[in-house]
């Protein structure tokens, strides 16, 4: 009787990045749908064991080509590596003698990009980061942002700011905040990551600058974290990161299986937008509506009253209410209501959870409350969209595009 050999793979990853977890979750869930019996070998920090990773004994590795130590560390390896990363402009900046699997950078930017023209937005510009070795990603995003906006004739407007230290804080934002102000309102900014996009998040609340009516904002990673972090719930970009797990898995499954795959590449496209707060922009003529829906989209789920959204505005309650039912069509109450349900529906799309802490945490008075608005607003239970939404996270992996 056979049996399948166990075969010992390093997996190259920093665990406490977004992006790196959800590849390894894509590797993980190739094994557990197939015959394939790996050893995993995985650091949180795998830069302790990198120094003589070229001489490891095992069978092959997946690894972050994003980082250069690891492409240069791995390219006298003896066994085989599937390298991931981001994709280039540029074909011959591709790593020679390994399969590649890349995020796809140009449709991170222009899934990004047809959102915010959906909103209405003529005016864009996109957050960076330093130039670096270590940043490739962050200026093939550059890249992909200035083809786009001269492909449609828009002004290319590109901010790197600073490196995140503590050093430099203060005088990050002062700059974040003279840039903003400099733009031409309203404005539709694309950060290259959510980290990014939260940094600048920070910096319009501290200049009074509205989020979206004036700054349309959108990162990537689709990152929990930095959705709890920021005040206003922020739109981002959702990767193909577990698609790129999986398919490096498969690749090196067929590699230790002495398939060749030499300078294959698949770019992997992003898996969608998860559209928040952030960057749903509302073209409103009057500044008082302006000025109300900005207090509403950060103390919504405080447990605000109209009164105190009018108080906010300087005006009366019915003036204000006229100018909602005006511009709007419908009143302040709803517009508060809007924005917790639109907070509940989040929490509930991210797993389980209690329900009356839900309706705490959003301002609803009760579950019970929390459960007639979404009977009467979306024609379900809460339940019924949790479990919804955990279906249509285990929907069928997205498709990918490949080049030889």
């Amino acid at each position: 009787m056979s049996t399948t050999k166990t075969h010992r793979v390093a997996l190259l990853f920093n665990a406490n990045k977004i992006f790196d977890r959800e590849v390894i979750t894509g590797i993980a869930e190739y094994l557990s749908s197939t015959r394939s019996s790996w050893d995993l070998f995985l650091e949180e920090d795998f830069r302790l064991r990198l120094p003589g990773i070229e001489k490891w004994q095992g069978d092959g590795i997946i690894a972050d080509f994003d980082d250069p130590a690891v492409a240069a560390a791995l390219a006298e390896s003896k066994i085989p590596v599937v390298a991931v990363g981001g994709s280039y402009a540029n074909p011959a900046d591709y790593p020679r003698g390994v399969p590649y699997v890349a995020t796809d950078n140009f449709k991170l930017i222009k899934l990004a990009y047809d959102h915010l023209i959906e909103a209405g937005l003529r005016h864009f510009a996109l957050f960076s980061l330093p130039e670096a070795e270590g940043n490739r990603w962050g200026q093939e995003r550059e890249k992909a942002f200035t083809a786009l906006m001269q492909r449609e004739r828009f002004n290319v407007e590109i901010f790197r700011g600073l490196a995140t230290s503590a050093q430099s804080w203060d005088e990050a934002v002062e700059q974040q905040i003279r840039w903003l102000h400099s733009l031409p309102k309203p404005v539709g900014i694309i950060a290259v990551t959510d980290a990014r996009a939260r940094q600048l998040m920070q910096a319009c609340m501290l200049a009074g600058i509205a989020v979206p009516e004036q700054v349309a904002l959108i990162g990537i990673d689709n990152d929990p974290l930095a959705r709890m972090l920021t005040r206003i719930p922020l739109s981002s970009v959702i990767q193909g990161a577990q698609e790129m797990g999986r398919t490096a898995a498969h690749l090196l499954d067929q590699m230790l299986h002495g398939v060749r795959l030499n300078n294959t590449c698949i770019l992997v496209p992003p898996a969608g937008i998860n559209v928040l707060a952030s960057s749903k922009h509302e073209a409103t003529r009057h500044p008082y509506v302006m000025r109300a829906c900005h207090f509403i989209r950060q103390y919504a789920c405080q447990g605000i009253k109209t009164d105190q959204v009018a108080d906010y505005v300087g005006i009366s309650r019915s003036s204000l209410e006229a100018y909602f039912r005006r511009e709007l069509g419908y009143s302040v109450h709803d517009q508060i209501l809007r924005f917790r349900l639109e907070a509940a529906t989040a929490i509930l799309s991210n797993g389980d959870c209690n329900l009356v802490d839900v309706a705490l945490k959003c301002g609803f008075t009760s579950s019970q409350y929390m459960h007639l608005v979404f009977k009467r607003e979306l024609g379900c239970t809460p339940r019924a969209y949790q479990q919804r939404a955990a279906e249509d996270r285990h929907a069928a992996p997205a498709t990918y595009e490949g080049i030889v």
